[in-house]
C-alpha cells in the first residue's frame, strides 16, 4: 500500500519530489545575478528542516544573510545546517517548550551579534475533523503555531529595539484570512490568531523601526502537502486556481525574503496574499 502511493507521487504532474523539493537556484529567474541585499544582516528561521522554512534559510543565505535555523531534533538541525552552508547556526529544540524561544535567540544572538529578520516559520498542521479533535491536540497546535511566535517575538524584540531595525515575518496561511483546505480547526483558528497577533505587535513596534508582516500561502507543493492529500487531489485543486498549479516553495521564500527586507519598510502590520488566486480580496 506504501510502495503504491509513493509511486503515485513519483507519477504525480504536480511540481517538485516529496523527497527533496527544488531550493533557489544560484541566480534569480532572469538569469541575472542573485542580489546581496541581505549583507550584514541577521536572520532565525524556524522550521527549517524542510519545505518553506528551509527554502526560505536558503534564500536569505544566498542574499547574504547570516542564517539561524531552528529545527525541533538536535542532530536533524546540524544536518540541515551543513547541508546550507558552513556558516549557518543549527539553534535546536521544540519551540512548544517555554524556555526554548528565548534560549534560541539568545545563542542566535551570541554567535552573529545582533538579529535582524525573524522568520516564525514552525507550525503544526494536523487533518484532524472537528469531531475528532481532542483539546490536548487543539492546544498543542496553538501552543506551536501561536504561542511560539509570541515568545519568539518578545525574546527577539528587545534586540531588534536596540538596534533601531528588525523585520519580523511571520508565515500564517490562506487558512487564516478564511479556512483551511487540508487542516484542522485547530489549524485554522491557530492561523488567524497568528494574523491578529502580527497587527498588534505591528502597531506597538513601528515606532521602534521593527515591522511586523504575514505571509499567507495557499496551496504549495511541499513534502507536508503530499503528505497530507492524496496527488489525485492536489491536481484537482491546482486545476481549479486561477493560476492552475501549486506554488513553489521558492516563490514563498522569495516574498518572505521581501517582507524582511529594506524595501519593504513602509509595510507593517500586512497579510500578504500567495496563493494564485485561490483567495481573491
Amino acid at each position: 500500500m506504501a510502495r503504491g502511493r509513493a509511486a503515485a507521487i513519483a507519477a504525480s504532474p504536480l511540481r517538485g519530489d516529496i523527497r527533496r523539493p527544488p531550493f533557489p537556484p544560484a541566480a534569480v529567474m532572469d538569469g541575472s545575478p542573485t542580489p546581496q541585499d541581505f549583507v550584514g544582516r541577521v536572520a532565525l528561521v524556524t522550521g527549517a528542516s524542510r519545505g518553506l522554512g528551509r527554502a526560505a534559510a536558503a534564500r536569505l543565505l544566498e542574499r547574504g544573510a547570516h542564517v539561524a535555523i531552528n529545527v525541533r531534533d538536535a542532530a536533524r538541525a546540524e544536518a540541515v545546517a551543513r547541508a546550507l552552508g558552513p556558516e549557518v547556526l543549527a539553534v535546536s529544540g521544540d519551540i512548544a517548550t517555554d524556555d526554548v524561544p528565548a534560549r534560541i535567540v539568545t545563542e542566535t544572538v551570541a554567535r552573529f551579534g545582533r538579529l535582524d529578520i525573524l522568520v516564525n516559520n514552525a507550525a503544526l498542521a494536523l487533518p484532524t475533523r472537528f469531531e475528532q479533535l481532542t483539546a490536548a491536540e487543539w492546544r498543542l497546535a496553538l501552543e506551536v503555531n501561536l504561542t511560539a511566535p509570541f515568545l519568539l517575538m518578545q525574546a527577539a524584540v528587545p534586540t531588534m529595539k536596540a538596534q533601531g531595525y528588525g523585520r519580523i515575518v511571520n508565515i500564517s496561511s490562506t487558512a487564516g484570512r478564511m479556512v483551511s483546505t487540508l487542516g484542522g480547526a485547530h489549524y485554522t483558528a491557530s492561523k488567524t490568531g497568528l494574523l491578529g497577533l502580527t497587527r498588534a505587535a505591528a502597531k506597538e513596534l513601528g515606532k521602534f523601526g521593527i515591522t511586523v508582516n504575514a505571509v499567507c500561502p495557499g496551496m504549495i507543493d511541499t513534502e507536508l502537502t503530499r503528505e497530507t492529500a492524496a496527488p489525485e487531489r492536489l491536481v484537482a485543486l491546482a486545476q481549479a486556481y486561477p493560476v492552475p498549479r501549486l506554488g513553489t516553495a521558492l516563490e514563498v521564500a522569495d516574498l518572505i525574503c521581501f517582507a524582511a527586507s529594506d524595501r519593504a519598510g513602509y509595510i507593517t502590520g500586512a497579510s500578504l496574499d500567495i496563493n494564485g488566486g485561490d483567495l481573491m480580496m
